[in-house]
C-alpha cells in the first residue's frame, strides 16, 4: 500500500494568507496541515508516499524534505496547472504502478487515522473505497447516492444533493482508477473531476464500497474551517510545559508551552499552545488558541485564534477573537477608540487598531 497526497492548488479561499504561503503548510496547533496527512500514512504503516505539488514552486518539497524524519520515502510529483483531483491521480501513475494506494487530500483532516479505511478496503476486496461524512452543506462536495447499501451514483457539487453525505477527501484505490481517470473529459469547470472517475467505476461494474467517518473530518478550505480544525486538534492535546511561567501567571486547562517560551503576569486558558521562544506578558490567551514561534503578545487578549510565527500583538485594546494572523504580522496600539474586532491578515502585514 502506498499513499498519494495532494498539496497543489492556489488556496484562493484562504487569501491573503495564501498569497505568500502554500495552504497545506498553514499550521494547525503549530503543525503544518500537510504533516497530519503524512503522519496518518506513517501510522497506517505506509513506507512510500507521493506528494503532488505546484510545479512552479519548491516550497512543499523544500519544507517537507525526503521523508527521513518519519522513516519513510517521499517522492514529489509536479503538477503544471491545477486540473482537478482526477488529474492528480493521472500524474501519479508511474509512482503508484500496480500497487493499491490511499489518496489523501493534504488540506483534509480526520481524527483516528486512516488505517481503518485501508482495512475496510482490503476486507471487502473493493476496487475503490470512498469515505463519507455527514455535512450541513453537501452541495460543496462530491455527493453519493446510496441505494440498498450501495453507492449507485456520485455527483460533483450538485445543486440538489441526493444525500447529506460528502465524499471526504480520503479514498482507497486499486490500479483500475487509472483506467477511470484516463477516460475523462474536463467538466464545465474545466477540471477532471474525481467524482466522474468514481461514476466510471460504478458504470463499468467495478466494486465501489464506502465507509462512514464516525469521528470528525474537516476540509480546511475556508478560514472558518481552519479555526474549527484548530479547535478540534487542541481539544485532544496533552499538556506540557517546557518553557517558563512566573508566579504571577495562571495557566489552566490543557496547555502546551514550548521551549524558550515565557509567560509573564498573564492568564492562559487551555486548550492552547504557545510556540517556542514566545513572550506572553500582561496578557490573556483564551481557549482554542495557537500562538506560533517567536511571537510576542503584550498587554493584549487573544482567544479562539491562529497566530503564526514572529507576530507582535502589542497593547491592543480589544480582545482578538476568531482571527487568523499570518507570519510577521504586527497589531499595535493606536490612538482613538478600538473599532476593529476581527482579523484575517496576510504575511508581513501591519495593522494599527484605532
Amino acid at each position: 500500500m502506498k499513499a498519494l497526497i495532494a498539496s497543489g492548488g492556489r488556496g484562493t479561499r484562504l487569501r491573503p494568507i495564501t498569497h505568500t504561503q502554500n495552504k497545506h503548510l498553514i499550521p494547525i496547533a503549530n503543525k503544518p496541515i500537510l504533516y497530519y496527512a503524512i503522519e496518518a500514512a506513517v501510522d497506517a504503516g505506509i513506507k512510500e508516499v507521493g506528494i503532488v505539488h505546484n510545479a512552479d514552486s519548491l516550497e512543499v518539497p523544500n519544507y517537507v524534505g525526503d521523508g527521513s524524519k518519519w522513516g519513510i520515502r517521499i517522492a514529489y510529483i509536479p503538477q503544471e496547472t491545477p486540473g482537478g483531483l482526477a488529474q492528480v491521480v493521472q500524474l501519479a501513475e508511474n509512482f503508484i504502478g500496480k500497487d493499491n494506494f490511499i489518496f489523501y487530500l493534504g488540506d483534509n483532516m480526520v481524527v483516528g487515522g486512516i488505517k481503518k479505511f485501508i482495512d475496510d478496503f482490503q476486507k471487502n476486496s473493493c476496487n475503490c473505497l470512498l469515505t463519507l461524512a455527514k455535512v450541513k452543506d453537501p452541495e460543496r462536495f462530491g455527493v453519493p447516492e446510496i441505494k440498498d447499501g450501495k453507492v449507485i451514483r456520485v455527483e460533483e457539487k450538485p445543486k440538489s444533493p441526493k444525500s447529506q453525505y460528502a465524499v471526504a477527501g480520503i479514498y482507497v484505490y486499486d490500479h483500475h482508477i487509472f483506467e477511470a481517470v484516463k477516460s475523462l473529459k474536463p467538466s464545465p469547470r474545466g477540471e477532471l473531476e474525481i467524482s466522474d472517475a468514481h461514476q466510471y467505476l460504478i458504470d463499468k461494474g467495478y466494486s465501489v464500497g464506502y465507509t462512514e467517518i464516525t469521528g470528525w473530518w474537516k476540509d480546511t478550505g475556508k478560514p472558518v474551517d481552519l479555526l474549527e480544525a484548530n479547535r478540534l486538534i487542541l481539544d485532544n492535546i496533552k499538556p506540557r510545559n517546557d518553557g517558563e511561567v512566573d508566579k504571577q501567571s495562571d495557566v489552566a486547562g490543557k496547555v502546551i508551552i514550548e521551549k524558550g517560551a515565557k509567560i509573564i503576569n498573564s492568564k492562559v486558558r487551555g486548550p492552547a499552545i504557545i510556540g517556542k521562544d514566545c513572550v506572553i506578558e500582561n496578557s490573556y490567551i483564551g481557549p482554542f488558541t495557537s500562538i506560533g514561534d517567536r511571537t510576542e503578545v503584550r498587554n493584549s487578549e487573544v482567544e479562539y485564534s491562529i497566530v503564526l510565527r514572529d507576530c507582535k500583538v502589542l497593547s491592543v485594546g480589544i480582545r482578538i477573537e476568531g482571527s487568523i494572523l499570518g507570519n510577521d504580522v504586527e497589531i499595535v496600539e493606536a490612538n482613538g477608540k478600538p473599532r476593529v474586532h476581527r482579523f484575517m491578515i496576510g504575511d508581513q502585514s501591519r495593522v494599527e487598531v484605532a
